[in-house]
């Protein structure tokens, strides 16, 4: 099972959206059960991934390398690998290849948990299209999923994508009054950051090809091959793929589609989109953006706007939230702050910076997920979102009051909760980076806890002002097992977060040691990529190319290659 471990937990929701399809839409309630059953099975299948990592943590991983007309592999950061480069689409060198490390590893855990939470969450709160809901929720899975395993550009560009259509049918079907506005809106702007991604890895791919004779998508060789990229190439090239993930981030000034998006998801839709999707920018900062062109984001003035972009998110976001009158929109805000420590911590570009942001992402998906819960859980009881319609919910919600005590805290960055070690460990690689970076993004901290207690104050405390909320009724026991992991993982997190650390280690010390070594080594002068002929590409000289028996795996288009350009 361990070989192949990625692929099962990667169709598990899949398999289950599948089976869906042949159960009677009228049959609600056992579309239900089958739904949450395989959102409960994707999660379990990916436990035993836990330890088998574990074992790994030290133990070195393999990587890819194009030599003697083969594929071939060699120590490297990659676990768990499935698959082998340009073995899916050989014409144009696309392979299906899973792999993952420390940094991945996380990631997927974090999607497989909340992705059944959500799904229970949905029981009571779906009530029309019920099979359509739940397919394309399990769908929605499946990509994300294949983002954070992916280990060639074609295909991780295929599941960012695939992601796209699941989200935006969630939002405008299942969606609140502005769902058509807030779905179009959500899915221009993810459209757009992905034509512009999308140029850029076609000028990787042919680069590629330019400097090895070598057509192909994995990322080992792009690895390779894009840091020689120099000039004004590089730099329109990392602001092509910047600008791509910054939109999913989403990074001020890409963040105006979020707060609509948020507003008119179904509760489920915005546990997963905040607590998943918004992850998967600032992943592709960490996988892509700074592995590829290592000059361009060491560059101080590139540097310093990105920096500046993140504080300005850190204080915009956590201002506008102190003005929000609705309980969803304040949250959706504080998490364009909170994403602002994450891109802060990504380009401070030592290793507590990214180790800290990387805990901080996953924190934010603890901590937003539960907040998006709460609200979600008050809106079926009472239809509405407004602050002023509430006061002393403590006197008839006393459970709920307590764990949205707990997961207020955890937010704010509260000592032994998991959000003050993401963003402690965030400013002390900032601070190390420029003090005057850390110190403008300390206020930040100061307003998370003002918008949350403020929160918190006005709903809570107090005598019940409301004559409808006196009726309302507490937390039933599926509503608080959705909360349970949750709380767990903020206190796990929060009071022994070495484990975590650990497993980061490995890719962040490895990813900072390339940059660095990057950044020092002589640039190659930018050239624009020719793309060969497909007659030319398809031939074979018999003088160039090794025996057909000799090579284990064909590369498609590269026949023609001489084995001594094609290697390294």
């Amino acid at each position: 099972m361990e070989n192949h471990i990625l692929s099962i937990i990667l169709f598990t929701p899949l398999v289950g959206a599948f089976i869906l399809m042949f159960i009677p839409k009228e049959n609600k309630d056992a579309i239900r059960w089958v739904a949450n059953i395989f959102a409960v099975i994707g999660f379990l299948v990916s436990i035993p991934l836990v330890p088998a990592f574990w074992g790994q943590l030290h133990e070195a991983g393999v990587k890819f390398v194009f030599q003697g007309g083969q594929w071939i592999q060699q120590p490297g950061p990659w676990k768990f690998v499935e698959g082998m480069p340009n073995s899916w689409i050989p014409s144009i060198g696309s392979g299906y290849v899973l792999g993952i490390d420390g940094i991945s590893f996380l990631l997927i855990m974090l999607t497989t948990m909340l992705g059944w939470i959500s799904i229970l969450s949905s029981w009571n709160a779906i009530q029309d299209r019920v099979k359509e809901y739940y397919a394309w929720f399990l769908v929605l899975q499946t990509g994300m999923l294949g983002v954070f395993m992916s280990l060639d550009l074609f295909l991780f560009f295929v599941f960012w994508e695939a992601m796209l259509v699941p989200m935006y049918l969630l939002i405008g079907i299942w969606g609140g009054p502005r769902k058509l506005y807030a779905a179009i809106k959500f899915f221009l702007y993810t459209l757009a950051g992905s034509v512009l991604m999308l140029l850029g890895i076609l000028y990787l791919y042919f680069h590629q090809h330019s400097i090895t004779g070598v057509y192909t998508f994995n990322l080992d060789a792009l690895y390779a091959s894009a840091p020689q990229i120099g000039g004004t190439a590089a730099t329109l090239l990392f602001w092509a793929f910047f600008i791509g993930f910054a939109i999913k981030v989403p990074m001020f000034p890409f963040h105006t589609w979020l707060p609509d998006a948020h507003v008119e998801a179904p509760t489920a839709g915005s546990v997963i989109l905040a607590g998943v999707l918004l992850k998967m920018g600032t992943y592709g900062l960490i996988r892509f953006s700074l592995p590829f062109f290592p000059r361009v984001a060491m560059n101080p003035t590139v540097r310093t706007v990105v920096i500046v972009l993140s504080l300005i998110g850190i204080i915009y976001g956590a201002l506008v939230s102190l003005m929000q009158k609705d309980m969803k929109k304040l949250v959706a805000y504080s998490s364009v702050s909170h994403l602002g420590f994450c891109t802060l911590g990504i380009f401070a570009l030592n290793q507590a910076g990214l180790s800290g942001s990387v805990l901080q992402q996953i924190n934010h998906g603890i901590s937003t997920g539960a907040l998006f819960l709460i609200v979600g859980i008050l809106y079926e009881r009472r239809h509405t979102r407004e602050i002023s319609e509430y006061g002393g919910i403590s006197n008839v919600m006393p459970v709920y009051a307590t764990i949205t005590m707990i997961m207020f805290l955890s937010s704010m960055g509260l000592p032994l909760l998991n959000g003050f070690v993401g963003e402690f460990t965030i400013l002390q690689g900032t601070w190390a980076a420029n003090p005057v970076w850390a110190a403008w993004a300390v206020p930040g901290v100061i307003l998370a806890a003002a918008y949350l207690l403020w929160l918190y104050q006005r709903v809570f405390f107090g005598t019940v002002t409301n004559p409808k909320n006196e009726t309302l009724t507490d937390l039933t026991p599926r509503e608080v097992f959705t909360f349970v992991p949750l709380m767990i993982m903020a206190l796990w997190i929060g009071l022994y977060p070495k484990p975590f650390f650990q497993i980061l280690e490995p890719p962040v010390k490895q990813l900072v040691t390339n940059i660095e070594a990057n950044n020092q080594a002589p640039a190659v002068a930018a050239q624009t990529p020719v793309v060969a002929p497909a007659s030319d590409t398809r031939s074979a000289a018999p003088t160039q190319t090794p025996p057909a028996a000799s090579v284990p795996l064909k590369v498609g288009a590269t026949a023609a290659v001489t084995p001594a350009r094609a290697g390294r």
